[in-house]
């Protein structure tokens, strides 16, 4: 359920955290940037964080091929369970680990490919950026087990809401950790997304955990993530390489053992093992040269393709139920959703245009 995140390749993070904290010249425009800073963590997949840099050119008109580049990137991570579901006999956490193994070594290639390798050298003397994404590359780990374990386990309705809530769990924790301020409009979202997970809470008896550990685990990858100064698919060849060596060992011991999901078993099995490699990869990099080329109020509705191809496909293709508590639950999000998205037009509505030179 992306992944919100790596910056756009080949633009330089702002300074102020992924959630709204940034500093304007008036109470105003601090409202409009946070609000595309919202919206930044906002812009992610299904399991496949990614950050969004608000741009300047994020007022006008729209390339096509960024729009197509950027709604591709999007369907993929939508479909992506159906290529989860034909590994179906393989533990998630098993899935995880050759997802990080065959990544690793597809980026290297890449790496090579892009002559990016005295780039990456230079970014790996940086401890502190080593650390950081040291961090990150275990919270992305624990969401993507977690998004493959909904699949195995046919629980991918309550996968798609984690990704609806993770703007709105965004802003919570934004206020909540960082003492940012929080408009009325906001904080009655808010307190609906946290409606949503009560109301599912008393029909089940228990606290859901699925959809706010993958927001959680979501938007502190987004945290974190975002204050590297490091492109997309570096950042995450970075990532992967951190944890090569322990998913190369994992592999090897389950290989020698023969309890291993790879070579043990069928030659289908094993190539779509070794896929998940530039199936994590490509889309990340097809996000991030569309992510470039549109406006961010674009992204931020093309972002919400993810989890609604997800949600049909969980319906509608592998026969989940959605019950009347279901719609109830999604109802109190979306609307919540929809509140945020008017706000960010009124804002956005409100801010004088830039006056025009006349020659």
């Amino acid at each position: 359920m992306h992944s919100r995140y790596p910056a756009a390749a080949n633009e330089t993070p702002r300074d102020s955290p992924t959630f709204s904290n940034v500093i304007a010249h008036t109470e105003f425009m601090d409202r409009s940037t946070e609000l595309a800073d919202s919206n930044e963590i906002a812009a992610a997949d299904l399991g496949e964080p990614v950050n969004v840099e608000a741009r300047s050119a994020a007022v006008g008109a729209d390339d096509r091929t960024g729009i197509a580049l950027a709604a591709a990137a999007y369907g993929i991570w939508g479909i992506v369970p159906i290529y989860w579901r034909l590994l179906s006999a393989v533990p998630p956490f098993h899935l995880t680990v050759h997802r990080v193994f065959w990544c690793a070594l597809f980026l290297a290639a890449l790496t090579f490919v892009r002559r990016r390798g005295s780039h990456l050298l230079s970014l790996v003397r940086n401890r502190r950026l080593i650390g950081t994404l040291a961090l990150t590359s275990v919270l992305i780990s624990i969401n993507w087990t977690i998004y493959i374990y909904c699949i195995a386990t046919s629980q991918l309705v309550e996968a798609s809401l984690g990704y609806y809530i993770n703007p709105l769990i965004s802003i919570a924790l934004g206020v909540t950790l960082f003492g940012e301020r929080m408009s009325r409009l906001r904080l009655v979202a808010v307190l609906l997304a946290a409606s949503a997970v009560a109301v599912q809470a008393f029909d089940l008896g228990y606290l859901p955990w699925i959809a706010p550990a993958l927001a959680l685990s979501f938007g502190f990858y987004g945290y974190f993530r975002k204050r590297t100064d490091v492109d997309s698919l570096d950042g995450l060849a970075i990532e992967t390489w951190i944890l090569f060596p322990l998913t190369f060992g994992l592999v090897l011991f389950w290989a020698r053992t023969g309890t291993g999901a790879f070579v043990g078993g069928t030659v289908l099995r094993d190539a779509l093992l070794i896929l998940g490699g530039p199936l994590t990869a490509v889309p990340l990099a097809m996000f991030a040269a569309g992510a470039r080329r549109i406006r961010l109020s674009t992204l931020g509705f093309l972002q919400y393709l993810s989890p609604s191809i997800t949600l049909l496909l969980a319906v509608f293709a592998f026969g989940e139920p959605f019950t009347r508590i279901d719609a109830i639950t999604f109802g109190c999000v979306w609307l919540a959703l929809l509140l945020v998205a008017a706000e960010g037009r009124f804002i956005r509505a409100r801010i004088p245009s830039a006056p025009r030179i006349v020659r």
